[in-house]
């Protein structure tokens, strides 16, 4: 009875183990999961916010490692640092790769790159030059300069050094500025990897230990499946208006809906864009590196246009204005780091459209001002329109193609009312309420 108690054990033991392969397979065939993101572009706290919500979504799900792709000039200090201390803080391995061919780590690039687990570039890369620069757009004097570089030297020291990589070539990164190829690099141990392609990086990497807030990881990303994370709305948003060229324009786009409003009240639309604009341009200038001078020189050279129209000036003002906003348009970002260079096109072009904006649509009103001044006002005494804003006692009107100041002879006038002219006095225009005008008669 035992021995047939053993045989029959045996028989069920087998069975069960032939019967039960598909919970097994799963387990030996499932494939590793990398997440992957792209850093395109300058630094700036856009991506600072992508890479902190990428390595946030890898650590929960369980990521194998978060690759990141990157091809950038540089960019904003703090949000460097911001990117290096998530790296230095992530459960989950990071693997940056200089990528596609031709593709570069600058300036705060290079320091992001040495700061990750696995530091890698492909064909074609280069990677250095990361000699920081002022901010705010002011020349640093002499000894605020050197205060700059030994703090930036001793930062990619650290981080050289926290990720076994060349202490010395990280510190000539800063204070020399040097640029090394991919091969140069793996030959001064800044890199770990060249790689032709991401599939091969993988594959390279799979099996190596690294060093992460958790402890020591051993890689397994041969034939992981790599899943991209894509920028959120929020995120591409800000990475948007973040651009110097973006600010830029947005900061003109304020000036003029604001000028314009205040030139013709009531229009709303262009009050409206214009104080959208404006809190947007404040926004992008709070991350910018902005240089107070260049927005003193572009408002000069408004203020200087307008008073052209008003003052006869026989275009002096008007010249002098322009090239106030050449020169402040580009020199209002930091211009010794190409990152935030304007484009010298649209700096040209946008000059062209300022110029045509004061002429045309502002210009206009102005000139038909003037007009009446010369010729008389007695055309106008006794013409009906209707008040454009409340008057009590003053607003405005919308008369002969212009908005007036207007003031009220009789009780208060409200919007869209009918009223008419019954005197003028330079360019304030008496006006009464029709009913009230009739009684009187």
């Amino acid at each position: 009875m035992r021995g047939s108690s053993m045989i029959l054990a045996v028989i069920l033991l087998t069975a069960n183990l032939l019967a039960s392969p598909s919970r097994q397979v799963p387990q030996t065939s499932e494939r590793p999961l990398v997440k992957c993101i792209t850093i395109n572009g300058p630094i700036e706290p856009a991506v600072a916010l992508y890479v902190h919500r990428s390595i946030g979504i890898a650590d929960r799900e369980g990521a194998e490692a978060l690759l990141v792709l990157i091809d950038t000039p540089g960019g904003l200090g703090d949000s460097m640092d911001s990117i290096v201390k998530d790296f230095l803080a992530s459960r989950t391995p990071i693997i940056v790769y200089v990528y596609p061919r031709g593709a570069k780590a600058a300036s705060a690039g290079a320091i992001i790159t040495i700061a990750a687990n696995i530091a890698a570039m492909a064909p074609a890369t280069n990677i250095g030059a990361a000699h920081p620069v002022g901010l705010g757009g002011e020349q640093p004097d002499e000894v605020m300069s050197k205060k700059l570089e030994n703090d930036a030297a001793a930062s990619a020291r650290k981080i050289a050094k926290e990720r076994g990589r060349n202490v010395q070539i990280a510190e000539d990164f800063v204070r020399k500025s040097i640029s090394l190829t991919e091969i140069e690099a793996k030959k001064q141990n800044i890199i770990d990897i060249i790689a032709p392609s991401q599939r091969d990086l993988l594959t390279q990497i799979h099996g190596r230990k690294v060093k992460t807030a958790a402890g020591e990881v051993t890689l397994n990303t041969k034939n992981a499946e790599i899943e991209q994370v894509p920028q959120s709305l929020r995120e591409r948003f800000l990475h948007v208006i973040g651009n110097p060229n973006v600010a830029y324009i947005l900061m003109l786009i304020a000036i003029y809906g604001i000028i314009f409003e205040l030139q013709n009240p009531g229009s709303v639309f262009p009050g409206v864009i214009g104080a959208i604009a404006l809190i947007l341009a404040l926004f992008s200038f709070a991350v910018l590196p902005v240089n107070l001078t260049g927005v003193l020189l572009i408002l000069l050279g408004i203020a200087l246009l307008v008073t052209d129209l008003f003052v006869p000036g026989h275009g002096i003002l008007t010249v002098g204005g322009l090239i106030a906003f050449v020169v402040g348009s580009l020199v209002i970002f930091e211009t010794r780091s190409p990152v935030f260079r304007l484009s010298v096109t649209l700096v040209l072009t946008m000059t062209i459209l300022t110029g045509a904006f004061f002429l045309v649509a502002v210009g206009a009103g102005v000139r038909i001002q003037k007009k009446k001044i010369v010729t008389g006002w007695e055309g106008m005494v006794g013409q009906v329109t209707e008040a454009r804003t409340d008057i009590a006692p003053r607003g405005k009107v919308f008369l002969e193609g212009s908005y007036w100041n207007a003031e009220t002879e009789g009780q208060p006038i409200r919007q869209g009312e009918k009223v008419k002219v019954v005197a003028v006095d330079k360019l304030l225009l008496k006006v009464r309420k029709i009913e009230e005008d009739t009684r009187d008669a």
